[in-house]
C-alpha cells in the first residue's frame, strides 16, 4: 500500500469517526426556566400598554434571567381570570379588583405602591389617601347632611375613592342604609347623582352649577387637587383609601414569589422611577412590602358598609 492510498482511507475512516460523534447525542442541556406573565389592569388601549410595557418587561427578564411577559387583559374581571386559573402569575392591580383576586383567585397580595399624593394640604409619600367631599364656596351648606334633596357628581361606581369611599361615609352618617344583598345608594339621598366619569369631570360639574357636591381625592394631579381645593368647601372626608397593589396567584412558587417580589422592589430605584411612572401611575415612588388585611383593611370595611358588587363578571 503506498503512502497516498494509506492517505486516503484514513481521511474516509476519519470522516466516518466525526460523522457518527456528530450523531451521537451530546450532554443535554438544563431546560429553560418557564417565563413568568404579569397582567396588567386595563388603563389604556392594548396598543399603547404594549409599547409601553417593553423597557419594563426587558428589565424584569433580565433581572430574574428568563422571559417575562406582559399581558393586557381587556376588563378586571380579565386580570382576575388569569390569576385564577393560572394564566398569569402576577398582576398590577388597583384596590378593589385586587380584593377581588384575593377573594376570588385565592391570590396574595404582596406589594403597595407607595404615591405622592396629598393628604389635607401636605404633599407625602403613602400607599394610601382620602378623598374629600367639596361644595362651592358661596354654598350654604356646611356638611353633608345640608345636602339632602340636591344634585351630586360622582366619578364611577367602580372608583374605590370616588364611589365606595364616599358612599361608605355616607352609610356611616346615617343618610342611607344597605343590607345583605342590598346595595347602599345614595339617589336616596340625593335628589340626583350623576357619575361624571372622572374627577376633572366631576369638579367641572360643581364649578359650573350642574350640581351641587362633588367629591375630589388626594391621588389625582396636584395642580388639579390644589385647583379644587382653592375654589371649594370641604364638608366630609373619607379613608384611607389604599393604592395599587401586586398580587401573586396562588401556585407562583414560594421561590419564584421572592425572586419576582425582589425584581418589582429594585424597581424603587430613584433611576427607574420614570419608567413606572410612565407605565403603572404618573405618581409612582415605589413598592412596599405587604399583606391583603394590612393594606386592603379599610377597603373590606367600605365594602361590607354598602353591600356594593363589582359590576363586571368573575365567576
Amino acid at each position: 500500500m503506498n503512502v497516498a492510498r494509506a492517505l486516503r482511507i484514513g481521511a474516509v475512516g476519519l470522516s466516518a469517526v466525526l460523522a457518527v460523534a456528530a450523531c451521537a447525542p451530546g450532554p443535554s442541556a438544563a431546560p429553560a426556566a418557564p417565563k413568568i406573565v404579569i397582567a396588567v389592569q386595563p388603563t389604556s388601549t392594548p396598543e399603547t400598554l404594549t409599547a409601553d410595557a417593553k423597557e419594563l418587561r426587558d428589565y424584569l427578564s433580565q433581572r430574574l434571567g428568563r422571559e417575562v411577559e406582559i399581558i393586557f387583559p381587556t376588563t378586571n374581571a380579565g386580570v382576575v381570570e388569569a390569576l385564577r386559573f393560572g394564566h398569569a402569575h402576577a398582576a398590577f392591580m388597583s384596590a378593589w379588583p385586587a380584593s377581588l383576586a384575593v377573594k376570588h383567585a385565592g391570590a396574595e397580595l404582596a406589594l403597595a405602591e407607595i404615591r405622592e399624593v396629598v393628604i389635607g394640604q401636605n404633599k407625602v409619600e403613602e400607599p394610601y389617601y382620602f378623598s374629600y367631599w367639596v361644595v362651592r364656596k358661596d354654598s350654604p351648606a356646611t356638611k353633608l347632611t345640608d345636602l339632602r334633596g340636591k344634585k351630586a357628581a360622582l366619578t364611577s361606581a367602580l372608583s374605590t375613592s370616588g364611589y365606595v369611599a364616599p358612599v361608605a361615609r355616607m352609610v356611616e352618617l346615617g343618610l342611607i342604609t344597605s343590607a345583605p344583598g342590598r346595595e347602599a345608594d345614595p339617589k336616596a339621598f340625593f335628589g340626583e347623582v350623576s357619575l361624571a366619569g372622572g374627577y376633572q369631570q366631576a369638579w367641572e360639574a360643581l364649578k359650573s352649577g350642574q350640581v351641587d357636591v362633588s367629591v375630589i381625592a388626594g391621588d389625582v394631579s396636584e395642580k388639579l387637587y390644589r385647583e379644587v381645593l382653592d375654589n371649594t368647601k370641604v364638608i366630609e372626608q373619607q379613608g384611607p383609601v389604599p393604592s395599587h397593589g401586586v398580587v401573586f396567584a396562588k401556585d407562583l412558587s414560594a421561590a419564584d414569589r421572592a425572586k419576582l417580589k425582589d425584581a418589582l422592589l429594585s424597581l424603587n430605584a430613584p433611576e427607574r422611577r420614570p419608567l413606572m411612572r410612565k407605565f403603572i401611575s404618573g405618581i409612582f415612588v415605589g413598592f412596599k412590602e405587604t399583606n391583603a388585611k394590612e393594606h386592603l383593611g379599610a377597603l373590606d370595611k367600605y365594602l361590607d358598609l354598602t353591600q356594593l358588587a363589582f359590576v363586571e363578571r368573575l365567576r
